[in-house]
């Protein structure tokens, strides 16, 4: 109860703080790529059930719904400013809607892609599948995309066996500071 109380309550908050940039970046996505401001996509949530994950849009409207890291030359894809917006994680902050209606929470695993068939069976197996994704997590700061799927699951499952509001508050602290850094994204 805490926990979706801390997300209600800090989503709002950082909507309300983040409006002029969210609008800002939402126009320069606009002028700079042909297609929406916003991806929408599918992802498994808690219990394995798919809901509509909000990104900025980083690539172009014709690429594949596949991991980034399994498409030919994910550069080819990049809109001219989806690099910025990825290094930083700014595509992440439309997530604060999903938040907000309950489909993610703040530190939980990244919900997997619909079609992450091997990350969602080892999930399953180990019962990460019970918690609600998040927009970072225990398996985000120790690596985010430099990790193999066996190493996330691992890592996801460490964090349902040791969740808590303080380790929670760890996991968005360092979050914070690989954020700045622009740390951990390969794509």
């Amino acid at each position: 109860m805490i926990k979706r109380i801390f997300d209600l309550t800090t989503a709002i908050l950082l909507l309300f703080c983040l409006s002029l940039p969210l609008l800002l970046i939402a126009i320069i996505i606009k002028l700079t790529s042909v297609g929406p401001v916003l991806y929408w996509s599918d992802r498994v949530g808690k219990d394995n059930k798919i809901f509509k994950m909000c990104k900025f849009r980083t690539m172009r409207a014709d690429t594949p719904a596949v991991a980034t890291h399994l498409l030919k030359d994910a550069d080819y894809y990049l809109t001219p400013v989806g690099n910025f917006l990825r290094k930083f994680s700014l595509d992440e902050l439309p997530q604060l809607f999903n938040i907000l209606s309950g489909d993610m929470t703040f530190v939980g695993p990244r919900p997997a892609l619909f079609n992450q068939d091997d990350l969602i069976e080892l999930r399953t197996k180990k019962n990460v599948h019970t918690l609600i994704t998040g927009v970072t997590g225990w398996a985000q700061v120790n690596g985010r995309d430099e990790l193999s799927i066996p190493l996330k699951v691992e890592l996801d499952e460490y964090y349902l066996k040791n969740k808590s509001f303080l380790f929670d508050l760890k996991i968005l602290c360092i979050t914070i500071i690989a954020v700045i850094r622009g740390k951990g994204v390969q794509h």
